[in-house]
């Protein structure tokens, strides 16, 4: 039998890992956001775009949700109107192969296959 201990990161406590994983990346958006600019830096208006199913409160939520993880990096450019750009970082790079399982996983479901707008 496996023993489940308490783990704490940034003031939460988590039973098991796997509990940790899915508050950082769990929920409708967040993985599809890290699909999105996995390969290619996107601005906001750009994400609207290929997510237009999300609206802009919730992306907003989901991109600080992801930047307070470490997960995405939030660049604001100096200019007039200012322009902010999304990135993952080098540790959200290590949940890409998670998130291809994902795509993997759910073409295999729809009967299709795992593609990207940006691929």
């Amino acid at each position: 039998m496996e023993v489940i201990g308490m783990y704490e990161k940034n003031g939460k406590t988590y039973s098991c890992p796997v509990e940790a994983t899915l508050d950082v990346i769990g929920g409708k958006w967040k993985p599809v956001i890290l699909w999105m600019i996995r390969k290619k830096v996107m601005r906001f208006s750009e994400l609207q775009k290929v997510i237009p199913e999300i609206n802009s409160k919730t992306l907003t939520k989901q991109l600080r949700e992801l930047e307070q993880d470490g997960i995405v990096l939030r660049t604001v450019y100096p200019e007039i109107p200012p322009r902010v750009e999304y990135s993952i970082t080098e540790f959200g790079e290590s949940l890409v192969p998670i998130i291809q399982a994902l795509c993997s996983w759910g073409a295999k479901y729809l009967g299709t296959e795992c593609q990207a707008k940006d691929d």
